[in-house]
């Protein structure tokens, strides 16, 4: 009889201590939205890569481990100076979106893990970066191809931050830092083209309007050969007949005498008053 009952105090015991642990172990889980977990098992095959977490509650034993990943859409900003394809050197303001693949989580831990921005993305953009404007002038960094070595970046990065269970979403050049100088420099050379070519626009404009006009002298001077050729005096003796019908049919009074005019024409008087 005593010996059931220092067994039941035992096993109460047991039950109170492994309780208490799992109370103050973290054994109650609550993984926030745009998170997702991934557990680690201490006494078992540790990580688990296949089975991710979502968010909510979760229980787990206490001796194991539930890690956290943040899995919504991510922002860094990175500022780096690089070389230009003559050897100036300008600083970079870029803007980096990532995410991790959410049902990789388990590998991106086991290769890389939670520090995995600062261990592949920035080290892959910044030398991919290096390598992608060491092709250019500062002339091309500063204007027209600020959009394609965006995208060269952003292209020389994505197969390789994919193969680590990371999703590249875009990379944006900020800002471009050019020794006040060479900016000046630049500046200058852009206003000069803009000029000429501004200049080149309105000798094609004032050409195209010489043309024109051209032209159009030219159709009304064959326009007047031709009436000039059609006509004769029956025409004309025609023509002055009908104006002489209209003119009759006005309201004011007149004295139309027919074959008064020269040549046979109808002769208009004024007010028969």
């Amino acid at each position: 009889m005593k010996m059931n009952r220092m067994t039941t105090i035992l096993i109460a015991v047991v039950a109170g201590i492994l309780l208490l642990l799992m109370l103050t172990s973290g054994s109650f889980i609550t993984i926030e939205s745009g998170h997702k977990g991934v557990l680690f098992r201490k006494f078992g095959a540790g990580l688990d890569k296949e089975n991710i977490y979502g968010q909510g509650f979760h229980v787990i034993a206490p001796w194991n481990t539930l890690i956290p990943y943040e899995v919504r859409l991510q922002s860094r900003d990175e500022t780096m100076d690089v070389l230009t394809k003559n050897g100036l050197s300008i600083a970079l303001d870029l803007s980096i979106r990532f995410q991790p693949i959410e049902d990789k989580i388990g590998y991106l831990h086991d290769n890389v893990g939670i520090e995995y921005v600062d261990r592949v993305i920035i080290p892959e953009i910044r030398s991919a970066t290096r390598q992608v404007v060491g092709r250019y002038s500062p002339e091309e960094l500063y204007s027209e191809k600020r959009e394609q070595i965006q995208k060269e970046i952003f292209e020389n990065c994505r197969a390789t931050l994919n193969a680590k269970y990371i999703n590249l979403d875009v990379v944006l050049i900020r800002s471009i830092k050019l020794p006040e100088t060479i900016q000046t420099a630049i500046q200058s050379k852009l206003k000069q083209e803009q000029e000429s070519q501004e200049y080149d626009f309105r000798i094609q404009k004032e050409t195209k309007e010489a043309e024109r006009k051209r032209i159009e002298a030219n159709g009304i001077k064959e326009y007047q050969n031709i009436v000039a050729q059609s006509l004769s005096d029956k025409l004309l003796k025609w023509q002055g007949i009908e104006a002489t019908k209209e003119l009759s049919h006005s309201p004011n009074a007149k004295i139309v005498v027919i074959g008064g005019g020269d040549n046979g024409l109808p002769l208009i008087l004024g007010d028969g008053n």
